[in-house]
């Protein structure tokens, strides 16, 4: 009798094995979408999501977060694709209105520690998406062409500190707003840098051509980015963009003061 408890006790840890390792391997791509959710505060979510975890495809909405009533979704659908490996995960996801090639993702938790590696990409994204975030871009409402590119870029959480290796470029081309006759009023470059040693990383934002001049430099301060910079209209183009130059920052005469963080 005491055997055949103990072949029963056995049966059922099987079955109970065999039943996690299914649920795993056919979780549903909707499990995924929540995880999204809940790490961006709901500014990103998946919609109407279909397949699996490991492989499926869904509606990216980008929005205002929790309770907000802006929300704007990419045009077509992205897929996935996440395969487990000795350190981690693998990450895949191809978006067919913006990326010319899968982005390629690492994951690897540990401890306390997270750690997202990016192989070097490049990808393309229209900036009226910006809109679904809300304020201040449902106010903005910007127009242009959005370039992503990352070379050698890594980030880590260790115990709440960030620390960013590599580089991201993004470059904000023919931007124009609701807020501005002027079409299009400038192009613009913003660029993330780590460090090898773990110092905080730091941004640079830079006038690339146009009307309203936009420049500034931000650095990580353990929980935030602090970001100080200006934006200024060639003089005989104030008259049309002086909303947007009472938008962006704290108006100085001619030139708006930028402050975040």
């Amino acid at each position: 009798m005491r055997g055949a408890g103990l072949n029963i006790r056995w049966a059922v840890c099987g079955a109970a094995f065999g039943l996690l390792i299914g649920l795993l391997a056919f979780a549903p791509a909707a499990w995924l979408g929540g995880v999204l959710a809940s790490a961006t505060g709901d500014q990103l979510r998946l919609a109407d999501s279909r397949g699996t975890v490991w492989h499926g495809d869904a509606q990216l909405v980008l929005s205002g977060g929790q309770g907000s009533q802006d929300a704007l979704a990419l045009p077509g659908r992205v897929e996935w694709e996440l395969r487990p490996t000795l350190r981690g995960f693998q990450l895949s996801v191809r978006a067919a209105c913006c990326t010319p090639r899968a982005l390629q993702l690492t994951l690897q938790p540990g401890w306390r520690r997270f750690q997202l590696v990016v192989s070097d990409s490049s990808s393309e994204w229209p900036a009226g998406l910006l809109v679904g975030l809300g304020a201040p871009w449902n106010t903005v409402q910007p127009h242009g062409l959005l370039q992503l590119h990352s070379e050698h870029l890594s980030v880590e959480w260790i115990e709440g500190r960030i620390s960013v290796a590599g580089s991201a470029r993004l470059d904000a081309l023919g931007m124009s707003s609701s807020l501005s006759t002027l079409r299009p009023v400038g192009s613009y470059r913003l660029i993330l840098a780590g460090s090898a040693n773990r110092a905080p990383p730091t941004l640079q934002l830079q006038t690339l051509e146009g009307s309203l001049s936009l420049s500034g430099s931000g650095q990580w301060t353990g929980s935030r980015w602090s970001f100080q910079g200006e934006a200024s209209a060639a003089p005989e183009s104030e008259p049309v963009l002086g909303n947007l130059l009472n938008m962006v920052g704290r108006r100085q005469g001619a030139r708006s003061v930028i402050s975040l963080g």
